[in-house]
């Protein structure tokens, strides 16, 4: 039996320390992977959107959060998972794509209607901010990153694919 029902905002504030763990600067909440949390009785429900149905992290994630929930007293978790709408880097802010950048990794463009002249666009370098880039493989060390070099400061980068 939980003891003094945590409020959603605590679970909330819980759950925004939870890094991510193929981008370790960012967290589930930034990322908008967590879209609800509600408490029903005795019983926490965290919606979450993974970046793609294949993520490899899924379960690592799942598991994280119920680490969480249960060691703030839930015994009871449910974790439900939507795709509608489905994620989008459109979705992260612009201190969320600023965290990226400071980190090293090229932030994802707003990605618009045509998404093969989103993919077209000038990547500006994180560490010089050159638009001399060139990508080297569509797959960084993620699914979701792409691998590119700076022809100005020489420095290989990976770049967040916008979806």
């Amino acid at each position: 039996m939980v003891t003094g029902v945590a409020s959603e905002q605590s679970i909330w504030t819980e759950l925004g320390t939870i890094v991510d763990p193929e981008i370790p600067v960012l967290t589930l909440v930034e990322m908008k992977i967590i879209r609800a949390v509600r408490v029903e009785g005795e019983k926490a429900v965290v919606t979450i959107s993974p970046t793609f149905v294949g993520c490899p992290a899924l379960d690592h994630m799942k598991m994280e959060i119920r680490t969480r929930l249960t060691a703030m007293g839930f015994r009871e978790i449910a974790i439900e998972t939507t795709f509608s709408p489905p994620w989008s880097t459109d979705m992260l802010e612009g201190a969320t794509l600023e965290k990226l950048r400071a980190y090293g990794i090229a932030p994802p463009p707003r990605t618009g209607d045509d998404l093969a002249a989103t993919l077209a666009l000038p990547v500006h370098c994180p560490s010089c901010g050159s638009v001399d880039t060139r990508m080297q493989n569509h797959f960084g060390a993620t699914l979701c990153k792409q691998l590119y070099v700076c022809g100005n400061c020489r420095q290989p980068f990976e770049r967040f694919k916008p979806v």
